[in-house]
Parts: C-alpha cells; structure tokens; sequence
C-alpha cells in the first residue's frame, strides 16, 4: 500500500515568490498608469489646443503655423469676441437657461423618482418603460416637431413660444428629467426602507422626510444629474439655432460664435478663444461639485 500525505500544508507564497509578486504587480499597475495617462493626454489635447489657438496671434493662424507653441501670445482673439454686440447679454442668457433647467429638472426629477421608488401604483412598470424609451429618440428627429408644438403653444402662453427663453427652458428639462429620474431612482432605491419607518414612528411626516433625511442621502445623485443637465444645456446650439430666431436680445453664447463663421475664411482664432470662454463657466461648475459629483457617479454605479 502506498502511503498518503495528509499533513497539512501551507499554501502561502514562500520568502522567495514574494518579490515576484510584488514585480508582477508593479508591472500592472505601471500598465494601468500607462493607459489612464494615454488616455487623458487624448482628452486633455483638444483643450490644449484650444487655448494655444485662441492665444496665438491672427497672423499665424491664418498662415497656417501647426506648431504646438507660440512664442508671442497674444489676447487679440479674446478682444475681438468680447467686443460682439450684446455679448454680455448672450452670456447672460445662457446662464439663466443653464440655471432653470438645472433647478427644475433636478426638482421634478427627484419627486418622481422618490414617487416610483417609495410608491406603488398602477402602471409604474409602463411608465419606467415610457421613460426609457423616450432617452432613444435622436434629438434632431424631434427638433421640427418642436419647432411647430412651441409656435401653437406661444399663441397661448407667450413665455414658452418662439423667440423666448421660455421655449429652450422647456425643451431641455423635458429632455434631461428622463436621464434624471433614472439616475435619482437608483439612489432614492438605496436608502433602507427602515430609515422611513424609524422617522414615521418619530412623528415625521411624508414631506418632513422626504425634505431632512432623504434629500440629503441622495445629494451626490442630485449634483451628478446637475452637471450633466447644465453641460447640455450650456453648449447647446441646436435649440438656440432653431427657436430663437429674430430675438437677437434672446440669443445664447453658442450663437455669439456664429458671428465668427464667415463664407470666405472663418476667424478661427476668435472661435478658439469664444470656445476657451464658454468652458470657463463649465469648469468652475465642476470645480465647485466634483466630491459630491465623483460620489454619486460611485452610487450610481452601485444603484
């Protein structure tokens, strides 16, 4: 008979595995660095060129100069933009635009997402369904029917027809509640029902906690859908093309840089530096959120 080892054995890694390993992983992770940093040099290049074209002098734009620097900056360009007519008004309007949308789709996109989560009713499941459709349709197939929905609507309400700001409020909450809700759900679906009934049984009623306690545990997912409704709504240039058009006093900061788009040769410097100006606005926006925006990106991921 042969005999059998059933002695226990020690299925750890021995003294000498372990520089392997740790050269193994050193090897990942500096692969890993690699790509992320590949990565982000391609995101961050077309920003850098942006700002180099926006600072280099006219001369050498129109000459054709690709050189990835400049040794003569100059702030030409930005001049020429701040000098279009009624700029501070266009700039002016995009932010009111960007701010209502932001304030009404985040409220009416937490209410209904708090109202299918913590609510039964009839056709929940249909209108989840409803909603999820409505994020595939192109936005440019719905661009001419919106066009004739806001004129007949203007004849009765005049603050959402053509030629107001009213109209691109309209247009961009009902396009970003959709994606709102879906996100918000996910983190209105996290909190433990438990936290509700210990807050009923303190005497807290519907709204009480909806306000104190639900609220801010979802406030991550709230910035998050915030930053994505006031992006799309800043750079948008569609809606502001095909619903404002005689209000010049109505028009929005993508219009300004039309101006700069001529039938013989386009002022690309001007563009650049009208482009690097209307970014300004974004980053600062995304300074201000990015803790609450990294977390509740996590929640969603989690949701």
């Amino acid at each position: 008979m042969t005999a059998i080892d059933v002695s226990p054995r020690n299925n750890r890694p021995s003294a000498a595995d372990a520089p392997q390993k740790f050269r193994k992983n050193g090897r990942r992770r500096f692969g890993a660095d690699a790509v992320a940093l590949a990565i982000a040099l391609c995101v961050a290049f077309p920003l850098f060129w942006m700002v180099l074209s926006a600072l280099k002098p006219k001369t050498a734009l129109d000459a054709g100069d690709a050189a990835p620097f400049t040794l003569e900056p100059s702030l030409d360009s930005f001049g020429r933009v701040l000098a279009v007519n009624n700029f501070g008004q266009y700039f002016l309007n995009s932010v009111i635009v960007a701010l209502a949308v932001v304030v009404i789709s985040t409220v009416l996109a937490f209410l209904a997402a708090v109202a299918l989560t913590r609510y039964n009713f009839r056709m929940r499941t249909k209108l989840l369904i409803i909603i999820l459709v409505a994020q595939m349709v192109p936005v440019e197939a719905l661009t001419i029917p919106l066009f004739f929905l806001l004129r007949n609507a203007g004849e009765a309400i005049p603050l959402v027809g053509l030629n107001q700001l009213g109209s691109l409020v309209l247009v961009h909450v009902g396009f970003s509640v959709p994606f709102a809700i879906w996100m918000l759900r996910g983190f209105v679906a996290a909190v433990p029902v438990e936290i509700e009934e210990a807050a009923r049984l303190d005497g807290a009623s519907s709204f009480r906690f909806v306000r104190s306690i639900l609220f801010p545990l979802v406030a991550p997912g709230v910035v998050a859908c915030s930053v994505f409704s006031f992006i799309s709504t800043w750079n948008d240039f569609l809606f502001a093309k095909t619903f404002i058009i005689s209000a010049q006093e109505n028009q929005t900061l993508p219009m300004a840089l039309l101006t700069f788009f001529k039938p013989d040769q386009n002022d690309w410097g001007a563009i650049m530096a009208g482009s690097v100006i209307m970014t300004i606005p974004v980053l600062i926006f995304f300074i201000a959120v990015q803790r609450k925006l990294v977390s509740g990106l996590a929640g969603a991921v989690k949701g």
